[in-house]
């Protein structure tokens, strides 16, 4: 696949430094501009809402439509860590949200979920809707998923994993003794009908772990041109 700039959408109540070391890594690998969603703590509260989304969402779509109108294929490609996996396979969609209509697959080609929470036992109702308009791969045919999950052993993991995990792990997918990052399971991070890759000990985030999805070095286990 052609190289073409990029677009993050953090993990909930995760802010901007916390992506800076991944965000450097891909520009210099690229060559590609690389562009983070701004969110803040607030901004993530208000998420509890359709508002909340629309209103991360739309800052997705201006950052999208100004990159693809200088990238070199027309697209870019999105990452989503946590629940801006989650958001982003709405995004690519074409049913009015909340009052807008983002048809992201038009100009994203790629969608890496890090960690997302694909599924979950007591799944929100945003987080529902997104699986009953657009199960799984959706747009398979004409965007590429990848989904990266991470298998965290405890003696890999901080306080925090220890602590959350079993209890984590539970509520999404119904046991404790199950392979994740620390706090979403292996089989939640799983997007059905994308390609999947397990990292080994690699953490939800750096609460979890020293090693997580934006550690560059764990990057460049994921990334793909």
């Amino acid at each position: 696949m052609a190289t073409q700039p990029i677009v993050i959408l953090g993990g909930f109540l995760i802010t901007d430094e916390a992506y800076q070391p991944m965000r450097h890594w891909l520009e210099q690998r690229s060559g590609q501009p690389v562009q983070l969603v701004p969110a803040n703590r607030l901004d993530w509260l208000l998420t509890v809402g359709a508002w909340g989304w629309r209103r991360l969402l739309d800052r997705t779509a201006a950052l999208v439509q100004e990159l693809a109108s200088c990238s070199p294929t027309g697209k870019v490609t999105l990452i989503g860590h946590s629940s801006g996996g989650v958001m982003l396979r709405l995004f690519l969609g074409d049913e009015p949200f909340a009052g807008r209509r983002y048809n992201g697959a038009a100009l994203a080609d790629r969608l890496f979920c890090l960690g997302s929470p694909h599924t979950a036992l007591r799944a929100t109702a945003l987080r529902q809707l997104v699986d009953r308009r657009y199960p799984g791969a959706f747009f398979a045919d004409a965007v590429d998923y990848v989904s990266i999950a991470g298998d965290l052993q405890t003696a890999d993991g901080s306080a925090t994993a220890r602590r959350l995990a079993p209890g984590s792990y539970r509520a999404i997918a119904g046991s404790s003794e199950l392979p994740g990052d620390g706090l979403v399971p292996v089989v939640s991070a799983s997007l059905r009908g994308s390609r999947t890759l397990v990292l080994p000990g690699v953490a939800h985030g750096g609460a979890f772990g020293s090693r997580w999805y934006g550690s560059p070095e764990v990057v460049a286990q994921w990334w793909c041109d």
